[in-house]
C-alpha cells in the first residue's frame, strides 16, 4: 500500500521518452524554471494506481529540456515503461509560500464567485500567458450556464480573494464576459 494519497501530492512534471541506450529517460517540467523540478525530493511516479517513490541518480540539461538517470532503469526498454508517467512530489516538499501566494494546484477546482456572490464555475486549470496567469474557469452543475470563462490571475485588481479553507475565489468579474 503506498504511503501517498492523491491529496499529499502534487504533479511537477512527466516522463516522455527514452534518451540514448543506457535509460535516461526526457523529462517534461511543469516547474517554473524547469530545472527547479530537480530539487524536490523524493519523486513519485503512479504504479498499479498507487504513488511510489522512484529512485533517482541524477538529472542534466540536454538541449531545452532536461533528462534524467533512474536507479534501476538501464534500459531504453525500461525507460520507454515510464513514458506519459507523471513526475509527482509530496506537498510537504514543497517549499512555504509568502501569505497571498499560492501554487497552482492549490487553485484548482476551487469556486470561483463574482463580488456580488454568482457562481462563476470551478477553477479547472491556469495558463501562463507572460503578462500574467489566467484562471481557466468552466461552469458546473451549480452554474447557469456551462461556459467557459479566462479570468486573468491579477491579484487585488481582478481576483479580489482566495480562500482555501472554503474553497473559494472571489472576482471583480462581469458574469456575462
Amino acid at each position: 500500500m503506498s504511503e501517498f494519497n492523491a491529496e499529499d501530492v502534487v504533479v511537477l512534471g512527466r516522463f516522455n521518452s527514452p534518451f540514448g541506450i543506457q535509460g535516461w529517460i526526457k523529462v517534461y517540467s511543469y516547474t517554473d524554471p524547469m530545472e527547479n523540478i530537480q530539487s524536490y525530493r523524493p519523486w513519485l511516479v503512479k504504479r498499479n494506481g498507487e504513488w511510489q517513490p522512484i529512485k533517482l541518480s541524477k538529472t542534466k540539461k540536454q538541449g531545452k529540456g532536461l533528462i534524467a538517470k533512474l536507479d534501476s532503469v538501464d534500459t531504453p526498454e525500461a525507460a520507454r515503461l515510464l513514458c506519459e508517467t507523471e513526475i509527482a512530489v509530496p506537498k510537504s516538499a514543497l517549499p512555504k509560500l509568502e501569505i497571498g501566494d499560492y501554487y497552482w494546484s492549490q487553485l484548482q477546482n476551487l469556486k470561483v464567485f463574482t463580488e456580488s456572490g454568482e457562481l462563476l464555475g470551478r477553477v479547472d486549470h491556469l495558463l501562463e500567458t507572460g503578462a500574467n496567469d489566467v484562471l481557466v474557469v468552466k461552469g458546473d452543475a451549480d452554474s447557469v450556464d456551462r461556459e467557459t470563462r479566462l479570468i486573468p490571475y491579477v491579484p487585488d485588481v481582478v481576483v479580489k480573494s482566495v480562500d482555501l479553507d472554503s474553497g473559494s475565489i472571489r472576482v471583480d468579474w462581469a458574469p456575462d464576459f
